[in-house]
């Protein structure tokens, strides 16, 4: 679930012990599954209430908890975002059609631990959507594997952001900057705070061995900041504007960082 600017931030954990690391592999795997699990359901016809659904069931059969519902009281046990719809999307009575954008943000609790997971897909036949929702998946893709490349010890924090906005300018695309990446491990969102998804020169942190953060790119086709719908969750843009969003929980270390968000 993405952070927001203004949202509060629990203490941030770090990471003291293999048992730590277990802890967090163990739910992000459960994430990781829930959502590979929803993206497969995708079809013309589903609800996203239906997804939800599946999604609900799925994280209640290994255990976990439901992050969002957990931490805000979320309607919904996931949040499930179409077409000009970023993020914080509520599930419900919405048809999904061919072509659309969905974005599947899946978070969760196990044993005490957090992990936070996310990825934007085409409802089949891809060929039905606009080719510009596709290369919006395709550039938030990539974001995400160049920002997790500058994501080490010792590196200013603002290098995520950095990377992310320069493949999505590359593009000829923008990025959302009122919502981004954030700190977990121990609750949904904790220190270092808000990450942004563009460069701030102004930003000093260093990110440190043992930290957990997640990184999200919201790559979008113009926009660049995002507006409560009026439900008090859903954030969206403006019309014919798009969005798409990959996201994995993630562990500092002196080299590449350890993805705790992998379905095996």
């Amino acid at each position: 679930m993405a952070a927001r600017r203004g949202t509060s931030y629990h203490q941030a954990m770090s990471i003291n012990s293999e048992r730590d690391i277990e802890g967090l592999r163990r739910v992000g795997r459960i994430v990781a599954r829930c959502l590979q699990l929803m993206q497969s359901k995708l079809e013309p016809g589903i609800t996203t209430g239906e997804l939800d659904l599946i999604g609900g069931e799925f994280l209640a059969a290994q255990g976990a908890r439901s992050a969002p519902q957990l931490t805000y009281n979320f309607p919904g046990q996931t949040c499930v975002s179409v077409n000009e719809e970023a993020a914080h999307g509520i599930p419900g009575t919405q048809v999904l059609r061919a072509g659309d954008l969905v974005n599947i943000d899946v978070s969760a609790e196990l044993d005490g631990y957090f992990a936070d997971t996310g990825g934007s897909a085409i409802v089949p036949p891809v060929s039905s959507a606009t080719p510009i929702k596709q290369q919006l998946c395709d550039v938030a893709q990539r974001a995400l594997a160049q920002a997790m490349n500058e994501a080490r010890a010792g590196a200013k924090l603002n290098r995520i952001g950095y990377a992310i906005e320069a493949e999505a300018t590359r593009h000829g695309f923008t990025v959302i900057e009122n919502i981004g990446s954030h700190g977990v491990g121990r609750a949904l969102h904790e220190e270092p705070g808000f990450i942004p998804g563009f460069y701030d020169r102004r930003d000093k942190r260093v990110l440190r061995e043992g930290q957990v953060i997640t990184i999200e790119p919201f790559v979008s086709s113009g926009a660049r900041q995002v507006f409560d719908k009026g439900d008090g969750w859903t954030l969206v843009t403006n019309p014919g504007v798009f969005t798409a969003q990959f996201e994995h929980t993630i562990v500092i270390t002196r080299g590449k960082p350890l993805i705790m968000t992998l379905p095996a």
